[in-house]
């Protein structure tokens, strides 16, 4: 006999012994140092930061703006599988509790996430407001029950495939909590809180009334469900080898400059695969933007000072410690193997693209830095960047290859 209870157990379970095991190779080593000291560096300049703000700064719409994006973005974890549209699809009616399950456990680990969220933010409106901490919990409630109605709204629109649905649900959903988030620290009158939660009541019941008679998109909930975890499998493939992870190519022709100057000779072959796979794999290309945009947002808003050149090098590792796996991206490749090319100009390929990229980030950072004005910082977190990328590609990542190969 089918037993949605257990059916829900195991897959949740499974799910999080499949995580566990990943995340102690991702937090099994100096990275966690890395991380700390990343943490730790930013803590001390948002501090300083917090303390720069006049009365002025308008903390609440800041506050208001960000936190609607994290309680806005409200997946329901469903633990599906590939297989599930054709062995669960009879049993549909029959997995109401499982949903609900999958509802309650997607609301406790995104509460914990918003909860993080809040308590960073929280200093910006203690300070600027004059109000102090006392209203951190109260708000933190409310908030919570924003998030519950997130995940109940956001649930209901799955049983629509039209991509405008969900496009103009997220935007609509994004506006009511930007706006209750900022009069609720505005600690505006309790009524018109009110008024906006019988709009978002209204607001799930239309949808509630109207996929009545719908049913599940299975096809969407399991891509949505694969493409969540292939996030994760991504980054941990940076620290161990995911036979689970799925590989994701896009052609990108706008980029076809980069590769168009590369010379047409055998020594560069695998200059030119490592840079054309550099260039259509979402997981080195996406990474690499990534790191850069935050970092830019670390270098030019919350470090001064010294403080530049010691992110500037924690973001230049960062980055070339997690595209080392670029080396074994094609290892399963038999006819890889067939090119007439010796492994000396394999390594020197990847050395020479990995050393543009750290070079062209440390250009990033220091022309940042200069557009602040700070021409001695600029120029000395150039010549630090270029540095440190020579010693990390040349010698440093010698000895990690080795580990990896």
């Amino acid at each position: 006999m089918f037993d949605e209870n257990k059916l829900w157990r195991d897959r949740a379970g499974g799910r999080m012994k499949d995580i566990g095991r990943y995340l102690r190779y991702i937090f099994n080593g100096h990275i966690v140092i890395v991380l700390l000291f990343l943490i730790g560096t930013a803590a001390y300049y948002y501090q300083d930061w917090i303390k720069t703000l006049s009365p002025n700064f308008p903390a609440e719409l800041v506050i208001a703006a960000i936190i609607g994006i994290f309680v806005t973005y409200s997946p329901v974890y469903n633990f599906l599988l590939e297989a599930d549209k054709v062995f669960l699809l009879p049993l549909e009616e029959r997995l109401k509790g499982y949903f609900l399950r999958s509802g309650m456990a997607s609301f406790v680990f995104q509460g914990y996430i918003l909860l993080l969220v809040f308590a960073v933010l929280m200093p910006i409106y203690a300070h600027v407001s004059g109000n102090g901490f006392g209203s951190f919990i109260p708000f933190l409630l409310l908030l919570l029950v924003l998030k519950a109605w997130n995940l109940a709204a956001a649930w209901k629109i799955q049983f629509y495939v039209e991509t405008a649905v969900h496009r103009w649900d997220y935007l609509i959903r994004y506006f009511i909590n930007a706006v209750f988030a900022y009069l609720l620290l505005k600690q505006a009158n309790l009524l018109i809180l009110l008024v906006i939660g019988v709009i978002m009541a209204f607001y799930y019941y239309s949808f509630h009334v109207k996929t009545t008679k719908m049913g599940l998109k299975w096809d969407q909930l399991i891509e949505a469900e694969e493409k969540r975890m292939a996030s994760f499998y991504r980054l941990a493939n940076l620290f161990t080898d995911v036979p689970k992870l799925k590989d994701t190519v896009k052609r990108r022709k706008y980029l076809d400059l980069f590769i168009s100057r590369i010379p047409f000779s055998q020594e560069k072959t695998y200059l030119y695969l490592f840079t054309r796979t550099f260039l259509r794999s979402s997981d080195y290309l996406g990474l690499f933007v990534r790191l850069t945009v935050i970092g830019i947002m670390a270098v030019y808003f919350i470090s001064f000072g010294i403080g530049q050149l010691l992110l500037t090098i924690l973001f230049i590792y960062l980055t070339g410690f997690q595209l080392l796996p670029l080396w074994n991206h094609h290892q399963n490749k038999l006819w890889v193997d067939l090119y007439p090319v010796s492994t000396g100009d394999k390594t020197t390929s990847f050395h020479f693209l990995l050393m543009i990229l750290l070079v062209v980030q440390s250009l990033i950072f220091a022309l940042l830095i200069l557009l602040k004005g700070e021409w001695y910082y600029s120029l000395l977190v150039l010549g630090t960047g270029v540095v440190f990328s020579y010693f990390f590609v040349y010698f440093y990542s010698k000895s990690r290859l080795k580990k990896i190969t």
